[in-house]
């Protein structure tokens, strides 16, 4: 326990990127690295993104939809789509009305 794990916390601090060119053979295969941000390649990041996207519209979508009985949700929202838009108008009949 040199120093680059800590047994307190359980945390290993960053790696440090060598300062100097690794060595490739010229008779081993042709490599190279990918460009990367702390380990997240391009391709990684755009999967993880597109992956949250998916749940996120998910969870929108249940979140209007099980609002929709709220008078504000109902109005601003369910009223404004053109097909379905008059099945969330509810007209209150005179004679419920307290007023």
């Amino acid at each position: 326990m040199s120093g680059e794990f800590h047994p307190s916390t359980g945390i290993l601090p960053p790696k440090v990127q060598p300062k100097y060119q690794t060595y490739k053979s010229p008779y081993g295969p042709k490599y190279t690295v990918q460009n990367n941000l702390r380990g997240w390649t391009f391709k990684s990041a755009s999967r993880l993104g597109m992956t949250l996207a998916g749940f996120g519209g998910v969870a929108g979508f249940f979140a209007v939809y099980f609002f929709s009985d709220v008078p504000r949700v109902r109005k601003d929202i369910w009223q404004k789509i053109p097909i379905i838009g008059q099945y969330y108008v509810k007209e209150v009949p005179a004679s419920d009305n307290p007023f």
